[in-house]
């Protein structure tokens, strides 16, 4: 039997499943996420009620009528590729024609009025041999040999009246297809498990493939690292579009607006669920807030398909390129993989550790070919667990030190004083709000514990570190009612004895 991943064809033995179909074609799926699988093209056409007709002069679309006639509509499903490459055979003031076809319709003698925009099917001659679509231009009575049923009338014009107008007998029909709208792709599909059997025909989608633009390198950026797991959660979703919030709560600078059409990528900017990703069901006008980071290229069926809470694969067309936190020497074969010049910077050695690259976002490289890759030695990095009892203070501490969309974070160096056996680190007065009392210290600060300051003290969104135990005071010198304790040093605090005020102290999670 022969179905389709991701659109294209592949042939499987009989009784093969969702699995074999994945497997064989090797399409990207991640375990866990939700897939599509669609009962083919004619169940689909089942619930397709919008036609676009396509001719020299410009497209019409066309809305099939819930009142016509389950025989009309039929007639019309079965025979619209026909009227593909036919001439407009005749206008008038009053109407449009084109055709012939041949269809088992019966006609009528009667003469009925039709409204300006009836789709009607006419039997010329009173056989159905010469069955036309009639576009009606302007309300008017008519003989057209139609059948009695809804006078013949199927559809509605719904798109394209100025094209109508504009046809002459001298143009002619182009393509003739279904417009695949959600509602059309929803009701004929189902999310399903990879044991599902498969028959002749299905149709099957296991991701979403994003083509980014190079116009908004900073918000693709932002797009790379909700993606990193290219496994995502279903934050939300309505009629007009799906959300993603992963990184909800980070700033980018508005770059690239535009219209905000189905299959659309956008980024908040700005205002109420900043870093927020959507991408788009249905039509939307452009606003500043959002700046578009890409369109779905392929699985825009899966995005239809997916509700609240559901995992989805997304890939992008381009491969993000982020060296840090990589050695020099493994960054040199990552990027000349990719057509990329490696120049090195800081520490040169193989074994150094990246913690800075330039041009920092992936779609100046690609432009570039070239980047510079600052190092350090592996020891002069902090490597660092998070406590999940401090959710808030674990957000803030990623945000401040890039944390949150980049392998390797930063901190200043706020007090070093040696002797005091403490560090402190600067935060942000502006980031550091809403920092309530969690996780905070009972009898000690063990040394290593990174901790900051939360909103009942003066100095919130200070950061610190202990290097020896105290059960009076947390790492930012405020009593332990004023402390939130964030993490761990795992690796790394001998480095911190030789750091000055006003340093740049890197951290990490990745074990390196």
């Amino acid at each position: 039997m022969l179905v389709k991943v991701n659109g294209e064809g592949v042939e499987l033995p009989d009784g093969s499943t969702v699995r074999d179909a994945i497997e064989s074609s090797g399409a990207p799926y991640i375990e866990g996420c939700v897939l599509g699988v669609i009962k083919g093209k004619e169940e689909i056409e089942r619930h397709v009620n919008k036609y676009s007709i396509k001719t020299n002069k410009g497209s019409i679309i066309i809305e099939l009528m819930p009142e016509a006639s389950k025989n009309l509509v039929e007639t019309w499903k079965q025979h619209y590729k026909e009227f593909e490459n036919l001439r407009i055979r005749w206008t008038t003031s009053n109407e449009v024609s084109l055709g012939p076809v041949k269809t088992d319709l019966t006609p009528s003698r009667d003469e009925y009025r039709y409204d300006r925009w009836d789709v009607i099917l006419s039997l010329s001659g009173f056989t159905a041999d010469s069955t036309h679509i009639i576009f009606s231009k302007t309300k008017h009575d008519a003989v057209y040999g139609a059948p009695a049923e809804n006078k013949g009338v199927f559809a509605r014009v719904v798109g394209g009246k100025k094209t109508i107008m504009e046809l002459t007998d001298d143009d002619h029909v182009g393509d003739v297809k279904p417009v695949l709208e959600r509602e059309s792709t929803v009701k004929s599909a189902t999310i399903t498990d990879l044991n599902t059997p498969l028959a002749d025909g299905n149709e099957i989608f296991t991701h979403v493939l994003i083509k980014t633009t190079d116009k908004s390198p900073e918000s693709v950026e932002h797009l790379f690292a909700v993606l990193e797991k290219e496994k995502l959660t279903v934050d939300y979703e309505s009629d007009s579009f799906v959300g993603f919030y992963g990184l909800q709560g980070l700033e980018r600078n508005p770059e690239y607006v535009d219209q905000r059409r189905r299959g659309t990528v956008t980024l908040r900017n700005r205002g109420v669920g900043v870093g927020r990703v959507y991408i788009y069901r249905e039509d939307r006008v452009s606003t500043p807030s959002h700046t578009v980071v890409g369109k779905v290229k392929s699985g825009i069926q899966l995005i239809d398909m997916v509700q609240y809470g559901d995992y989805i694969t997304l890939k992008t067309d381009v491969d993000r390129i982020m060296t840090l936190s990589m050695t020099q020497g493994d960054a040199e074969e990552f990027l000349s993989s990719n057509g990329v010049e490696q120049v090195r910077e800081g520490l040169t050695d193989d074994d150094a550790v990246i913690v800075g690259q330039d041009p920092m976002f992936t779609m100046d490289i690609v432009g570039q070919k070239k980047l510079k890759t600052f190092a350090v030695p592996k020891e002069n990095i902090l490597q660092m667990e998070f406590d999940e009892n401090a959710p808030r203070s674990s957000w803030y501490f990623k945000k401040i030190t890039g944390l949150l969309d980049s392998p390797v974070g930063s901190l200043k160096v706020h007090f070093a004083f040696p002797g005091m056996k403490v560090m402190m680190f600067e935060g942000d007065s502006k980031q550091s709000k809403g920092l309530i009392p969690e996780n905070v210290p009972v009898d000690c600060v063990k040394a290593g514990q990174i901790g900051l300051t939360n909103m009942s003290r003066r100095h919130i969104g200070m950061m610190g570190v202990r290097f020896e135990d105290n059960d009076e005071f947390g790492p930012t010198g405020e009593p332990f009612g004023g402390t939130n304790i964030v993490g761990n040093i795992l690796r790394g605090m001998e480095s911190l004895e030789k750091v000055k005020d006003g340093d740049i102290v890197y951290v990490t999670t990745k074990k390196l």
